[in-house]
């Protein structure tokens, strides 16, 4: 363990002696060590470097974080759930009081309780682990639509707002800055053609007729830690929990865990949507939130799968006609290959279409 390590953990309230600090998991926006301490009766943590160029407001962020965290575990305390310390993220707050430390050369480091014997898997396999999936972001969402207090801080402003994505499209494709719009005409005009179509969640937002909720916005499964039992722990990486639409969630959890393909697979015969994993996160997250959801909100949770897709196909394609200057590619047709495949994925939800919307008026 080097001295600036040591001298980053010493900033925080931990107990125990430190036995290792290893690097922990696969993120690809926050640098994530796992902390171990050498006495059996002490917690492990999990120590982070915030992305600041990602996360603009550090300080808006911790708050955010602290505020949702909190709210969750008083309704835990007062239904009389144990072992708390597994069901809710818990943040590690520094020797000043804070909940980060900035260190002499402007990073920005937090700390969490680490949670022992839970499990995350990277993709869904099976209409179980869906269930789960739904019923954990069901609760979360369940668990954060009272917190009292004004709107959380919106720390990536825009993040979902699919109109401004494609009023940027457009644009980007007038200004054709790298010269690949004729490489990619195809897949531009059928993106524009549904443009009308997928502006109308703001829409709906604006005219009130969706109400603003406080949304985890990144539902990837891996952000939902397991028992051993694969019952459901609590939901992880909360940086994009802010203010948006519950179709968001919905969203991008089916675009993320449903598809039969992989996000950037170059056969689009592989890539088509999972309908019983599908169904299986309608049922869990529906069961865990039907009685807090308005007629309209239920009404939009099918078509939010198209609309993460649809967004995330203007999102990719977007960089590749710009030069690929936001996603970090692997190749130069990268981004092209992942908008596609995308496209292919939301082709086959417009195939499914009267089946989706059915699964939800079921449940």
């Amino acid at each position: 363990m080097s001295k600036e390590i040591q001298n980053i953990i010493d900033q925080f309230q931990t107990k125990g002696s430190i036995e290792s600090v290893k690097p922990f998991g696969q993120g690809l926006i926050n640098t994530t060590y796992k902390v171990t301490t050498s006495d059996k009766d002490t917690p492990n943590y999990l120590l982070q470097i915030i992305n600041h160029q990602i996360f603009r407001n550090v300080p808006e962020l911790t708050r955010n974080i602290k505020r949702v965290t909190s709210h969750i575990r008083k309704k835990l305390e007062e239904k009389g759930v144990t072992d708390i310390n597994r069901k809710v993220l818990t943040p590690i707050e520094t020797r000043n009081g804070e909940g980060y430390y900035k260190d002499n050369e402007g990073k920005y480091w937090r700390m969490f309780l680490f949670i022992d014997g839970a499990r995350s898997y990277d993709q869904l396999t099976n209409r179980q682990q869906a269930i789960a999936g739904g019923k954990a972001f069901g609760q979360f969402q369940n668990m954060v639509s009272d917190l009292p207090g004004d709107p959380l801080f919106p720390v990536i402003p825009g993040f979902h707002n699919t109109e401004m994505r494609i009023n940027n499209f457009i644009e980007r494709v007038k200004a054709d800055p790298a010269g690949r719009l004729k490489e990619v005409t195809p897949e531009v005009d059928f993106l524009m053609e549904r443009a009308d179509e997928y502006k109308k969640i703001v829409q709906m937002g604006r005219d009130g007729v969706l109400p603003e909720r406080i949304v985890h916005q990144d539902t990837k499964f891996n952000n939902v830690l397991l028992d051993e039992n694969d019952d459901v722990l609590c939901v992880i990486d909360l940086d994009t929990v802010m203010p948006g639409y519950v179709c968001y969630d919905i969203g991008d959890a089916i675009r993320n865990g449903a598809n039969t393909g992989k996000e950037d697979d170059p056969n689009l015969d592989n890539v088509t949507i999972n309908m019983d994993l599908y169904e299986g996160f309608i049922e869990g997250f529906l069961k865990e939130t039907k009685e807090i959801l308005t007629p309209a909100e239920k009404d939009t949770l099918a078509f939010g799968a198209k609309l993460l897709t649809y967004e995330q196909a203007v999102r990719f394609l977007d960089d590749y006609i710009d030069g690929d200057n936001y996603y970090k590619t692997e190749y130069p047709d990268h981004n092209r290959v992942r908008a596609r495949a995308q496209i292919k994925l939301l082709q086959s939800m417009e195939q499914n279409w009267d089946k989706m919307q059915r699964i939800v008026d079921e449940q």
